[in-house]
Order: C-alpha cells, then sequence, then structure tokens
C-alpha cells in the first residue's frame, strides 16, 4: 500500500513529498509523453504511407503496433490504416492509446491540483476536453495531420508551462522522472523494432536502398529528430549514424542517452531534497545505466548486437521505474525512519 504520511523534517528544512503526490506527478507525465509519442508516430504513418508499396505500409503498421500496443496484440486484425487510426486514438480498451494517454493523466493532475499551477492545470484539462469531443470520423474526414500535430502541439506547451511556472522543487524533479523514463523507453523500443525489421533483409546494414530511405525517415521523425539528425550529419541516412544519435548522443533531447542522464540529474536533486543516502539502489542503478551509455561506442553496439543492448536498457529502465517506487512512494514509514535515522 502507498504510504501516505509526509516524509521526515531534514536539516535544511526541506520535507520530503507525499508519495501520493510523487506518484502522480510522474504518472502524469509518463502518460502526457506517451500520448505526445503515439500521436507523433502516427502523424509520420500517415504522411508517409501513401509514397509505399501496399505491403511496406502493411509490414510498418505490424511494427507500429508492437511498438504502441505490445507485440501480443494481432496486428492482423489491422488491415488498415484508418483500423490503426482507431486504435490509437480512440480506442478505451488500448491502454496505450492517445485518449486513455490524456485520461490518465488528467485523473493524475486533478489527484494534485495543489501541487500543479492553475496554467497547468488549465492546459491539461483543455486537452482532455478536446479529445473527449472528438470523433474518429470527423478526424479522418477532415485533416488527420493537423489533429496529431495539434496533439503534439499542446503536450508541448504543457510541458513548457510546467518548465516556466513551478520550482525547480522534488515535484518539478519527478515530472521530470515521467518525462524521461517514459522517452527512453520509447525511443530504445523503436529503434529495436524497426532496425531490426529494416535491416533484416540487408546485406550491408549502413547502406539504405531507395525503396527503404522513407522507412528511416519515418524512424527519425517519430522520434522528432530528423532535422536534429540533418543538421549533424547531413540528409545523408545511414543506418549506423541513425543508431548512433538517437542511442548515444547526450545533447539531442530525444536520444537514450540524453534521457537517462535527466533522469539521473533529477534523483540527485530528490535525494539530496529528501536525504536518501547515495547508496540507495535507485542511484546505483541510474549511475550503472548513464556509464554503460557514457562509455559505449556504435559499432561495438551493433557488432555484437543492438537488438540484446537495446532490451537491456529497457529492462534496466524497468529496473530503475521499480526502485523509484521502491524508494521514494511505496517506502514503509518504517524504512524512511530508518534512512533519515
Amino acid at each position: 500500500m502507498t504510504s501516505k504520511f509526509a516524509g521526515m523534517m531534514g536539516e535544511r528544512g526541506q520535507t520530503t513529498m507525499l508519495s501520493r503526490v510523487a506518484d502522480s506527478l510522474y504518472w502524469m507525465s509518463r502518460y502526457l509523453e506517451r500520448a505526445d509519442y503515439v500521436a507523433r508516430q502516427l502523424d509520420v504513418h500517415l504522411t508517409i504511407a501513401p509514397e509505399q508499396a501496399t505491403e511496406a505500409a502493411r509490414r510498418r503498421r505490424e511494427r507500429l503496433v508492437a511498438c504502441l500496443v505490445g507485440a501480443q496484440y494481432p496486428a492482423q486484425q489491422v488491415s488498415s490504416d484508418y483500423d490503426l487510426a482507431c486504435l490509437l486514438t480512440l480506442d478505451e480498451e488500448n491502454p496505450n492509446s492517445i485518449s486513455r494517454c490524456i485520461a490518465g493523466a488528467r485523473e493524475n493532475a486533478r489527484q494534485v491540483r495543489e501541487q500543479i499551477s492553475s496554467q497547468m492545470w488549465e492546459q491539461i484539462n483543455q486537452l482532455y476536453l478536446s479529445i473527449q469531443t472528438a470523433s474518429m470520423a470527423r478526424i479522418w474526414q477532415g485533416q488527420p495531420h493537423r489533429f496529431y500535430h495539434n496533439i503534439n502541439q499542446e503536450v508541448y506547451r504543457f510541458q513548457g508551462i510546467t518548465d516556466s511556472r513551478i520550482t525547480r522543487d522534488q515535484g518539478w524533479n519527478f515530472i521530470q522522472l515521467g518525462r524521461y523514463i517514459e522517452r527512453a523507453i520509447e525511443t530504445a523500443d523503436t529503434l529495436n523494432v524497426d532496425y531490426r525489421a529494416l535491416c533484416m533483409d540487408a546485406p550491408d546494414h549502413d547502406v539504405v536502398d531507395q525503396q527503404t530511405y522513407l522507412e528511416w525517415v519515418g524512424l527519425l521523425r517519430g522520434c522528432a529528430a530528423f532535422e536534429a539528425y540533418s543538421r549533424l550529419y547531413t540528409a545523408n541516412v545511414r543506418p549506423q549514424s541513425i543508431v548512433e544519435f538517437l542511442l548515444l548522443n547526450p545533447e539531442f533531447p530525444y536520444s537514450v542517452h540524453f534521457a537517462i542522464n535527466m533522469v539521473q540529474r533529477s534523483l540527485e536533486v530528490i535525494g539530496e531534497l529528501a536525504e536518501t543516502g547515495k547508496g540507495a539502489r535507485v542511484y546505483r542503478l541510474a549511475g550503472r545505466l548513464r556509464a554503460m551509455l557514457d562509455y559505449a561506442q556504435v559499432d561495438e553496439i551493433i557488432d555484437s548486437g543492438l537488438a540484446p543492448y537495446l532490451l537491456d536498457i529497457q529492462g534496466r529502465c524497468g529496473q530503475l521505474h521499480e526502485a523509484i517506487y521502491q524508494t521514494y512512494i511505496t517506502y514503509s514509514i518504517g524504512e524512511k525512519l530508518a534512512v533519515v535515522g
């Protein structure tokens, strides 16, 4: 059971955040990040699918279902782009649909209204109301690109309001944790599914032919990375460079490396304010994951197997999520007293 007790008062007069508040802020942020990711991936697919051969578009739909719903979902049931849009946009039975994610984010925000600014609540509530009044028929008959692009813009607006309106305290850092753990998992999963599929039949895994060029560009756009990638590598699309950029670049906000750096930074701030010992498991896990990325070389990763490496990252992110819960959210009051004492 989640502890409802506030933490003990530290030497600096800081009070540890209520675990239920930390939980709600963390999941509010994760759900919004997921909604943004699903909307962007769907928008990219609907943009490039008309230019693809029928079979290539079908395979891409299957990969999106694997990434955005789950590998266990029967992808053969999604036989058209309209089916895909229905599944990922307003399907109430799909926990990762845009509507379910936004509803989850809004519910968590509602539970901590006193901890967020009025502008944050207004923004997330407005986004929730807009998705509640949407219908798939109107979206599809109108301009789907505008609808999904608007979801992205509204999430970015919420993140901008958050970063400009609240102090950099524990609450803000739990929001950061949710955002960047979700982002690291998403990028690693996309790389794993797409890279494996696109390079499966290619004799040279660093050569892109005309048939797969759109796919690689779609991978970059789905991770909000095409323009940033092009500035660094030009528009020459090379799979190894894409992996290096999305996995190891420490300066691009949607790379795995950048996300883990941000996670570790927020954990350090939270730990100082909560007076959590630096030897706690959550810090060891974050430090090991960051070191794993700090010293990695893309050619060595690909030679030894990209898929196992990415699955390892996702597994470590899952362990980190559990450790955050054990340390700050589901701890017993006895454990907290022992840490403080």
